[in-house]
């Protein structure tokens, strides 16, 4: 028997699991099953009143084999002597581009300015006790991006960008918890991340690919018949070339932005934001959220966003929270000397008793208007 249900829970039965399951099996009647698999599908908290629910999608297979929890299999062919591609950055966005590539039939090259994410732990202890920042290994920099070490959120405001599904089961693949599989808003934790991090690139590394840390990019080679970007020159003056070339930099990589515009590729300016990063004892925001003094044992440290519009000397502004981090911390996340730059994050426990998040305010054209004379490098020069 194969079943779907849409259960609305209180807390303590619906992430409990050994209660979950209990009350599955009493609300379906299979206390006789010889087999029995209980799925969520989804899960979310649902606080809008005071007593407190959380709605969950499940899916019951009695007396019957299950499909995996995953189609993903970590499974790829050899790509050693295949045509080359080369990434810069080994964030995520470099790293799940290097997957993709082995899937298709090309060898990655990726080049990461950082160190390997176990080495990044001695720059970043580093930064909080002797404030000494390291330019090519900080929260920004280094294998795994700048989310390995500052939370590790696994959110997107558009479900049109592709298979988001595939990406999470990617992740449950090389380590993951299949909880985000299910979590309306999936994290991983700063603490769980390093060792999936490494075991992403070892597959990388398995099937082929190279992945070279220490390695900064100085140069581009360009095709000047095609206008291609065929390869990079680095800091040592090694040459990488390939197929093309994927720049999976972060928004950190200013060098690479300055490079681009000076040779000629094609780049324009983005929407972005300033602001601050504000705290506040967890157990306001849970009494908030909850409608209680005490959050109790089975629900998490509770989140918000805020949105607003306001008016500054006639001009229109949106105000709204960014990556908000609750039961977190507040690291610093220059990434050069001289900088005073903050970011937040979160154990996978969500465990401090503090919370946190970016107030952030909106930049509008006019005020790029001083910078006109950058181009597309306006906003990094009001920065």
């Amino acid at each position: 028997m194969h079943q779907s249900l849409q259960l609305t829970l209180p807390p303590d039965v619906a992430l409990d699991d050994a209660a979950f399951q209990q009350h599955v099996v009493r609300h379906l009647g299979l206390q006789q099953a010889e087999t029995l698999t209980i799925r969520k599908l989804k899960q979310s908290i649902d606080a809008r009143s005071r007593q407190v629910k959380v709605n969950v999608s499940v899916e019951v297979y009695a007396d019957e084999t299950a499909p995996p929890a995953i189609a993903y299999q970590k499974s790829y062919p050899d790509v050693s002597n295949k045509p080359t591609v080369v990434i810069v950055g080994c964030g995520p966005a470099g790293m799940f581009a290097a997957l993709r590539l082995i899937e298709l039939g090309y060898k990655p090259i990726v080049l990461e300015r950082g160190k390997d994410v176990r080495a990044r732990r001695r720059d970043l202890a580093a930064i909080n006790k002797e404030h000494i920042v390291d330019p090519d290994s900080n929260y920004c920099f280094g294998e795994g991006g700048a989310g390995t070490y500052s939370d590790g959120k696994l959110y997107t405001r558009s479900n049109k960008r592709g298979d988001v599904r595939r990406i999470l089961e990617i992740l449950v693949a090389h380590g993951a918890t299949d909880q985000i599989l299910y979590d309306a808003h999936p994290h991983i934790g700063t603490n769980k991340l390093p060792p999936l991090i490494a075991d992403m690139r070892e597959s990388i590394l398995q099937a082929g690919g190279e992945v070279h840390f220490n390695t900064r990019v100085a140069d581009f080679i360009l095709d000047n018949q095609s206008e291609a970007m065929r390869g990079v020159i680095t800091s040592d003056g090694k040459e990488y070339v390939g197929l093309g070339v994927i720049l999976a930099t972060g928004h950190s990589a200013r060098d690479i932005f300055e490079l681009c515009h000076q040779r000629g590729v094609y780049i324009e300016s983005k929407p972005f934001a300033v602001g601050v990063r504000i705290e506040h004892a967890q157990s306001l925001i849970d009494s908030v959220q909850y409608h209680c003094d005490d959050r109790g044992a089975y629900l998490p440290a509770a989140s918000y966003s805020l949105v607003t519009q306001t008016r500054v000397n006639g001009v229109q502004r949106g105000v709204f929270s960014f990556c908000m981090c609750p039961g977190g911390f507040i690291v610093p996340a220059a990434t050069a000397p001289g900088e005073l730059v903050v970011n937040g994050m979160s154990p996978s426990r969500r465990d401090s008793r503090f919370a946190n998040s970016g107030m952030v305010v909106s930049i509008e054209e006019a005020d790029l208007k001083p910078f006109a004379k950058f181009g597309p490098l306006a906003g990094l020069e009001l920065q």
